[in-house]
């Protein structure tokens, strides 16, 4: 019977390649040099996120007076 001690993987484990860390591609090791991309942890702003930002925040009472306006201006354009 074999003993927990003596077993061993049937495959080696891949280790995760860790880029960005120097080696035989210099210190930018494939990013680039500056910019958002080039950075640790990065992370891409969406962009409907910047279109939600620039349109103004209305009051309640506004949003409905916009809602009526419009549907006037569907029915007259």
């Amino acid at each position: 019977m074999t003993q927990l001690h003596t077993l061993q993987p049937t495959h080696k484990l891949k280790s995760k390649k860790r880029i960005g860390r120097g080696g035989k591609r210099g210190t930018y090791s494939g990013r680039g040099q500056k910019g958002q991309k080039a950075r640790a942890g990065r992370k891409i702003r969406p962009a409907i996120r910047d279109l939600i930002q620039s349109l103004p925040k209305l009051p309640k009472s506004q949003r409905k007076t916009m809602k009526k306006f419009k549907k006037k201006l569907r029915k007259t354009g």
